[in-house]
């Protein structure tokens, strides 16, 4: 390798006596690091591939790619050979033949999304266009599990609060079968992971007061993404308030309109009027719907973690479509029936004066 054996080791804080007890070959770990080398270049275009696709699905953000870096699949060779001795036998070790095969994110592709809900998507994107050797989900403790759970998803929790869902995938580009691991979170859950990644890996040697503020920093994060979920369903209800009010107002004008025409007396033609005016005086749709959301957003449950996005979901149709509820249709329906009944009685006032008018032609016959 660029780097003496001594300078790596202390670069990575690896185990001296771990190496020697477990007899690891520094030739053969020098092999591999060129045939790495060598192979970096195909790869690279094969990542592209994948992140190409993925960035058809809608629900996708961003998707980054990248080859795994040559030093860090050294260390981590050296790292995982006390498990693979011990699941595979005292003899096992670390060739130019297996690496390939035995380390599945040589090939690395992440794919960020906005919300939380965007997630189903994608999984659903991933498990259709590839074939899915292993799907794991990172969470911590505290997190909602239902959705994962509903998909029969193995569940890690960790302690760090590291969030995010692994799936390994096989892909064929050419003769060669391939694994890639592709990693699937929110925009937040990326923005922490890359800090934490950045301070405490891969070395995990960082002091306790690091650790606290990191979980601090997870805990916003996860606060962000409620919030975002929260923030978009408000959204979309405020959307769908706007066009009930239109609509229930352009009742409102035919109703008048109707009024207007109607051949009545002036006094019960204002009366009618008025009511209408009222319907829309007292619609309070807006406050109620504001007081209830106010009543379940404070500052205390910024780093609660609770389900925000089901606290909002809760009050969607008790206040925000106030207009369009039953006190209001209750009146413009009375409104239409009352307006339908003056006009039916002019229809047949009107009749009466046509059968009046006729009579005397029968006569004449």
């Amino acid at each position: 390798m660029d780097i003496e054996r001594d300078v790596f080791i202390n670069k990575y804080n690896l185990d001296v006596k771990m190496i020697e007890e477990f007899q690891i070959d520094w030739g053969k770990l020098d092999e591999i690091y060129y045939d790495f080398i060598d192979r970096r270049e195909q790869l690279d275009v094969y990542s592209n591939l994948l992140a190409e696709l993925l960035r058809k699905q809608p629900k996708v953000h961003t998707v980054r790619s990248r080859i795994k870096d040559p030093e860090h699949l050294i260390a981590k060779l050296i790292r995982k050979t006390p498990e693979r001795k011990k699941s595979k036998g005292e003899d096992f070790e670390f060739t130019i033949e297996n690496y390939r095969t035995e380390i599945t994110d040589l090939i690395g592709v992440r794919v960020i999304h906005i919300f939380k809900e965007d997630w189903k998507d994608i999984h659903e994107f991933i498990n259709t266009t590839w074939s899915v050797k292993e799907l794991q989900v990172n969470i911590r403790e505290g997190d909602s599990r239902d959705i994962y759970e509903e998909q029969k998803i193995l569940i890690n929790y960790r302690e760090t609060g590291y969030r995010s869902v692994h799936y390994l995938i096989e892909f064929a580009p050419t003769n060669e079968l391939l694994t890639a691991e592709i990693q699937v979170r929110t925009i937040f859950e990326e923005g922490y992971g890359e800090i934490d990644h950045l301070l405490s890996y891969p070395n995990n040697n960082i002091p306790e007061v690091l650790t606290l503020n990191l979980l601090m920093l997870n805990r916003l994060a996860g606060s962000a993404d409620e919030m975002s979920s929260a923030v978009k369903i408000i959204k979309e209800e405020w959307s769908e308030m706007q066009s009930s009010l239109i609509a229930k107002d352009d009742e409102l004008r035919k109703l008048e309109s109707r009024i207007e025409k109607l051949n009545i007396e002036k006094q019960e033609k204002e009366s009618l009027v008025k009511d209408i005016g009222k319907i829309r005086l007292e619609s309070n749709w807006y406050s109620d719907w504001s007081k209830e959301l106010s009543s379940i957003i404070n500052t205390n449950e910024l780093l609660s973690n609770g389900d925000w996005s089901k606290k909002i979901s809760s009050i969607e149709t008790k206040g925000i479509f106030k207009l369009s509820g039953d006190s209001d249709t209750s009146a413009i329906n009375k409104g239409l029936k009352k307006t339908e009944q003056l006009e039916g009685e002019q229809i047949k006032d009107k009749f009466k004066i046509q059968e009046v008018q006729s009579e005397p032609k029968v006569d004449e016959e």
